[in-house]
C-alpha cells in the first residue's frame, strides 16, 4: 500500500472509509485494517472518517440493526461518523453503548484525541472560519486557463478517420453543423458534485473563422442534416450527471437520445463524436458511423478547450488511463487479463500535430 505508506509519513490528517469488502468484511467494521494497520502498523496520527452513512451499510439491508453498525464501526477505530440525516439517533445508540461498556471509554477519548489533535494543528479554534481574502481569486483568469489546458490535455482521440483524417478540422468550412445533448450545456460538461450533489443539466463558444456558420440543433432529424450543406458536424453526446450511486449502472449504455443523435448526423455527413462522460461506455456500436471519436471526459467550466484542440491550435496528446470495453459482458477487464480484448486498450491514444496560424 506504498500510497498509504506515502500518504502517513507525510502528515495527511484524516482518512475516510470506503463502502467496499475485503475479504467479505465491510471496510466500516475492519479493525484489523484501520486499528491495526492504519492506526499500529503505519502509525497514523490523525482521524479517521466514515462514508456518509457508511455504517448503515455494514448490515444487509443497510440499517437493519443500527446498534451493532455504531457498535461494530466504532470499535473498529471509527473516530468520525457522516451522518447527513438522523445524527440524534446515533448520539442516543453511541452514548448507550458507551454507558453498558460495549464501548469503552478509552476509545471514545482516543477518538475526540486524534480530531482535536486535528484541530488545534489547522487552526481551527483560533481561526475557526476561511480566509476570505482568497475568494477574489475564485474563478480568476490564471486558475480558468488552468483549467482549460487540463482539458485539452486529459482529451483522448480514440478514431479519427480512415485513410484521410478528419482531425484537426478546418475552421474556414463554410458551414458546421452543432449537434448533441451535451454541446450547449454546462451542467452536462461538469457533471456530478456541481451546483448540487448530482449536479445539473442546463446553462450556458467558438473557435472558427469569422465566416464560417455554425449551426446548433440538439437533436437534427437526417432529413435536415442532408438538406442544408453542411461541411462537416461536431456532435457532443454523453452521460447526465450523476454522483454515487445515482450513477450506477448495469449496461453502461450511451443514455437516448444519443444513439440516434448519432445515427442522424453521423449517417448523412462527415462527424466527429464528442464524449462527455464520467467513465468508459458501450459506444462500439455506433464506431462504424463515425469519422473521429474523442472522449472528454467531464470537461466542466472550460469546455473551450475541446474546441482548442478539435480545430488544431493544440495537437490531441491523453492516453487512457483505462480500458475501453467493448461490451459490459467483458467486465472486469484489465491489462494482462488471459482474454484481454478491450475496444481500445489502456494507455491508447491517437495523437495529431497543432495547425500553425495562418
Amino acid at each position: 500500500m506504498p500510497a498509504y505508506y506515502d500518504s502517513v509519513i507525510k502528515g495527511i490528517s484524516t482518512v475516510m472509509i470506503s463502502y467496499s469488502s475485503w475479504n467479505g468484511i465491510k471496510m466500516h467494521a475492519n479493525h484489523e485494517l484501520i486499528t491495526g494497520f492504519l492506526k499500529k502498523t503505519l502509525r497514523f496520527r490523525g482521524f479517521v472518517i466514515s462514508e456518509s452513512q457508511g455504517i448503515d451499510k455494514i448490515t444487509s439491508p443497510p440499517h437493519a440493526n443500527y446498534t451493532y453498525s455504531i457498535l461494530a464501526s466504532v470499535n473498529a477505530g471509527i473516530d468520525m461518523v457522516m451522518l447527513p440525516i438522523n445524527y440524534t439517533e446515533f448520539i442516543d445508540g453511541l452514548t448507550m453503548l458507551v454507558k453498558n461498556k460495549f464501548v469503552p471509554m478509552s476509545r471514545i477519548d482516543d477518538a475526540v484525541q486524534r480530531i482535536l489533535r486535528v484541530k488545534f494543528t489547522m487552526g481551527l479554534f483560533e481561526h475557526p472560519l476561511a480566509d476570505y481574502s482568497m475568494a477574489k481569486y475564485l474563478g480568476c483568469e490564471e486558475h480558468r486557463e488552468l483549467a482549460r489546458e487540463a482539458v485539452r490535455k486529459s482529451l483522448v482521440l480514440l478514431k479519427n478517420g480512415g485513410d484521410q483524417p478528419l482531425l484537426p478540422l478546418a475552421k474556414k468550412a463554410p458551414k458546421i453543423l452543432v449537434a448533441g445533448t451535451h454541446a450547449h450545456d454546462l451542467g452536462n460538461q461538469c457533471g456530478g458534485w456541481t451546483i448540487q450533489w448530482q449536479g445539473q443539466s442546463g446553462n450556458n463558444l467558438t473557435s472558427v473563422d469569422p465566416t464560417t456558420e455554425v449551426v446548433f440543433i440538439d437533436n437534427p432529424d437526417s432529413k435536415y442534416v442532408k438538406n442544408n450543406n453542411f461541411s462537416y458536424a461536431i456532435v457532443v453526446v454523453g452521460e447526465p450527471p450523476y454522483a454515487e450511486t445515482n450513477g450506477d449502472s448495469l449496461n453502461l449504455t450511451l443514455p437516448a437520445p444519443g444513439p440516434s443523435i448519432i445515427t442522424n448526423v453521423c449517417g448523412s455527413l462527415k462527424c466527429v463524436v464528442v464524449l462527455v462522460t464520467g467513465r468508459p461506455i458501450v459506444i462500439e456500436p455506433y464506431l462504424a458511423q463515425i469519422d473521429a471519436l474523442v472522449a472528454a471526459w467531464l470537461p466542466g467550466s472550460e469546455g473551450q478547450g475541446v474546441a482548442d484542440v478539435l480545430f488544431g491550435d493544440y495537437g490531441f496528446t491523453g492516453k487512457l488511463p483505462c480500458t475501453w470495453f467493448k461490451s459490459v459482458d467483458q467486465l472486469p477487464m484489465n491489462v494482462g487479463d488471459p482474454h484481454y480484448d478491450p475496444l481500445f486498450p489502456f494507455g491508447f491514444g491517437l495523437t495529431t500535430q497543432p495547425i500553425s496560424p495562418e
